[in-house]
């Protein structure tokens, strides 16, 4: 039981790494387009961002599994990418596109509490737009937005249970069938523990992040 909830978790990590690793850059693109000086533009990212944190994300993956086929008629179900399940693809999918939606607003809020002072001084100093944001601002921003990230990321950890949904062999999924299996809670309670010293982990090493980035005070 201990070995296949274990495999169950190695799954569980993947999801949850894959989705950090795209949504977190998709993110800040979506939070520079919400804030285009271009309305139309900005109205594009502000819907995403309204659709994607005002429904359930269980039903965002069931759009991006079943959507294709039954929108479109393309049958992906049975698709295989690099040897790669597509439940497991629609799952990254919906987990980064969901994801991104509200790290975007993570990173907005960062940007804006940065007092406009420093981009007319970074201007004086002849720093280009683009100089000023990697250089003087993100970073700024990346100390003041890892306490919300962090929330994000605890909760990610355990909403990688909802890919059962789509029947992803995750480790809720495996903790399911083995109590199902042997009429027992051991499963469950084992799962629990798997998650909490998951997320002790997480937010451990997003701890040692934050005091890392203390020299911007």
């Amino acid at each position: 039981m201990v070995l296949s909830l274990a495999q169950g978790l190695l799954t569980s990590t993947e999801i949850f790494a894959l989705t950090l690793l795209f949504s977190l850059p998709i993110g800040l693109l979506v939070a520079l387009g919400r804030m285009s000086k271009v309305g139309f533009v900005r109205q594009i990212f502000r819907i995403y961002i309204s659709i994607m944190r005002g429904t359930p994300l269980m039903l965002q993956l069931f759009f991006f599994y079943f959507g294709p086929y039954y929108m479109f008629g393309i049958r992906l179900s049975q698709l295989s990418l690099f040897g790669i399940d597509y439940r497991f693809i629609s799952v990254i999918i919906g987990f980064s596109l969901n994801y991104a939606a509200y790290f975007a607003e993570i990173y907005r809020a960062g940007i804006e509490s940065i007092p406009f002072g420093q981009y007319e001084a970074a201007s004086v100093l002849g720093f280009t737009r683009g100089q000023t944001f990697r250089l003087i601002i993100f970073p700024q921003v990346v100390k003041r937005i890892i306490p919300p990230v962090t929330n994000e990321v605890i909760t990610l950890v355990k909403d990688t249970s909802l890919a059962f949904a789509l029947s992803v062999m995750e480790m809720f999924t495996i903790a399911k069938m083995e109590a199902a299996a042997h009429t027992t809670m051991v499963p469950f309670m084992v799962a629990g523990l798997f998650y909490y010293v998951f997320n002790f982990i997480v937010a451990y090493g997003m701890e040692r992040v934050e005091k890392a980035l203390d020299y911007y005070r």
